[in-house]
């Protein structure tokens, strides 16, 4: 009964930390649209609300790659964006998964201390984070700061993680739609492939002001170049600037991701209790939703942060170096990583330099299919979608598969929803390679993650409006 002694520490904890209470009624799909409306809102706010006390800071954003999938914005609010919750959840899941702590999700009472972990890891995950950030320089120098500033910059991130945690509560205990997490990624990653399409700014990279939106440029191009045809291939073409193939390939990869999303196994199922009733079990190929491409973001972030962080502290050292050896991007403050563990799990920046280092990139494609392909299939296990976890919901409600003995069912489960849920990892780490080899806009995890997201709030959608004219719908047009 270890499991339960370690989870027993966090009950003293219960009390103080702030949670959401369930709804006590069934919550109208309008009531869900105006807290899902609410929680972005405040969201937004918070992307915009720049952190009190900064001082103007160079030095290099160790989450310069990752902030568009982890809702982050650099010196604001969402500094630390959904990092601490969800890695404070991949840690609690994967150690449950792994049984190295035991907790029974049937149990009221094991869940709500499984989610005060949670909950509490989290703030302790930012604490850690926002420590780290202040007295490694990124918002100036902490001497420069004084003790007084660094700890109001702290404890403005710490409260900055307790409302994502709140929000994601709130939402996830049916006063909204979906999760705060969910919806603060799409937004994130929507409005960056927004930005660099329709981007009204201007950038000098050389070559004198340039538009910074794909489709504004090339309009821009189309009337003030007279050979059209250069002006079209440098449109379509530009370097260091996003450009219209970059908006191509976004296209595609949406479209593909889209269609993916219909492939499915349907496993016929009928009911003991009602005879004659007959309905399926759809096993999806992306059964794990965006959650394996999720963990493997949050992983590698965190790489990236403690490898920067050391490379900071001990620049000389060979574990240090063995972690990542980082250095400036094109003259600018931007590190990249470019040997070392955190260089081959960073995608290849183009397709030319893919090929020009072609370990790097079949290192780099075998760890997101493989990582994508491991965590979901062990998020099937800890999450309750697992064969067991859908045989014991068939049996409780006397549903058996068409053409199988009850005692046969675990076994056939078994033998589909392990390998759907694997290979559908695999096949998104590969989408999200082939994404970013694409040069596609927000890259290719971001616009994975946000195709997913969207498609799961169109299937929510429209399974709150089936239950017809009286129900959602008919709310939310009253």
């Amino acid at each position: 009964m270890a499991g339960f002694r370690f989870l027993n520490l966090v009950r003293p904890f219960l009390p103080i930390l702030p949670e959401v209470s369930s709804p006590d009624r069934k919550v109208v799909f309008a009531t869900k649209l105006q807290w899902t409306a609410v929680t972005l809102l405040i969201f937004l706010v918070c992307s915009q609300v720049p952190l009190y006390g900064i001082m103007s800071s160079d030095s290099s954003d160790p989450l310069y790659w990752m902030r568009v999938i982890l809702a982050s914005n650099r010196g604001t609010l969402m500094e630390l964006g959904i990092t601490p919750i969800v890695t404070s959840g991949m840690i609690m899941q994967l150690l449950a998964g792994a049984n190295l702590i035991e907790v029974d999700f049937s149990l009221k009472e094991d869940r709500a201390l499984f989610g005060g972990a949670q909950k509490l890891f989290a703030l302790i995950i930012s604490l850690g984070q926002a420590t780290v950030y202040v007295l490694t320089g990124l918002y100036g120098s902490p001497s420069s700061l004084g003790p007084g500033v660094c700890l109001l910059l702290i404890v403005q991130l710490i409260a900055a993680s307790l409302i994502v945690v709140l929000l994601d509560e709130l939402l996830s205990k049916g006063y909204g739609l979906g999760s705060a997490i969910s919806l603060f990624i799409a937004t994130n990653i929507c409005e960056s492939i927004i930005w660099k399409a329709f981007s009204p700014t201007t950038v000098n990279t050389g070559r004198g002001p340039e538009f910074e939106g794909a489709v504004i440029a090339l309009f821009h191009l189309l009337f003030t170049w007279n050979d059209k045809g250069r002006a079209l291939r440098e449109a379509f073409w530009r370097d260091r600037l996003p450009n219209v193939m970059n908006l191509v390939a976004t296209v595609v990869v949406f479209g593909v991701v889209i269609y993916l999303q219909g492939f499915r196994l349907e496993i016929p199922i009928k009911s003991n209790k009602f005879r004659g009733q007959r309905m399926s079990y759809p096993v999806k190929l992306f059964y794990t939703s965006n959650m394996p491409i999720m963990l493997e973001s949050a992983l590698t972030s965190n790489v990236f942060i403690l490898s920067q962080m050391l490379a900071n502290r001990f620049p000389e050292n060979f574990l240090v170096k063995l972690l990542g050896v980082w250095e400036p991007l094109d003259e600018s403050p931007q590190l990249v990583a470019t040997s070392g563990i955190a260089y081959f799990i960073s995608p290849p920046r183009t397709l030319h330099a893919a090929i020009v280092d072609p370990i790097h990139t079949a290192i780099y494609i075998a760890f997101v299919t493989s990582a994508c392909a491991l965590f979901s299939k062990t998020w099937i296990e800890v999450s309750g979608s697992g064969p067991r976890d859908i045989a014991k919901n068939f049996k409780d409600q006397q549903l058996v598969m068409a053409g199988h003995r009850e005692g046969s069912m675990y076994k056939e489960l078994k033998r589909v929803i392990p390998t759907a849920a694997a290979f559908g990892g695999a096949v998104l780490g590969l989408l999200s390679v082939a994404a970013d080899l694409m040069g596609a806009l927000g890259s290719g995890t971001g616009i994975l993650m946000a195709v997913t997201i969207i498609y799961g709030y169109f299937e929510m959608f429209a399974k709150e409006n089936s239950e017809g004219a009286g129900g959602p719908l008919g709310d939310l047009i009253g």
